[in-house]
């Protein structure tokens, strides 16, 4: 599987859609900052990462999910900083021959993204 990753504090803009014949499925997720936390309103989150750490796990959690849900290529932009309320602060893209694996591999990501990989939120 082709894994693409980026950790960047530059707001995401959905990259171009490259069209591959052999899949069948492209399932996206976007993940946006809300106006509350644990309950409080809020205006924004402060994301942060140990890098390379962080760049290095997300590549092998794909490529451990990919030996139980085959999947063509994954593509991950997590924005670091300051993520005003209403923007994306996480997307994900993931090609399939099938639509099954690739909603599995993305459920199996998103899980393993936030308990393993080093990329804390806060509140500035």
């Amino acid at each position: 599987m082709q894994v693409s990753v980026q950790l960047r504090p530059e707001k995401i803009v959905v990259p171009k859609d490259e069209p591959d014949a052999s899949c069948g499925a492209v399932v996206c997720f976007s993940g946006v900052v809300r106006n509350t936390e644990e309950g409080k309103p809020i205006r924004s989150l402060y994301y942060e990462a140990y890098q390379p750490m962080a760049e290095n796990l997300i590549r092998e959690i794909f490529n451990e999910l990919d030996r139980r849900f085959p999947c063509t290529s994954a593509e991950v932009i997590h924005r670091l900083g300051t993520v005003p309320v209403g923007e994306t602060s996480l997307f994900v893209r993931i090609r399939s021959p099938h639509r099954a694996e690739a909603f599995q591999l993305l459920t199996g990501f998103l899980d393993r993204l936030k308990q393993d990989v080093p990329i804390w939120k806060t509140q500035p």
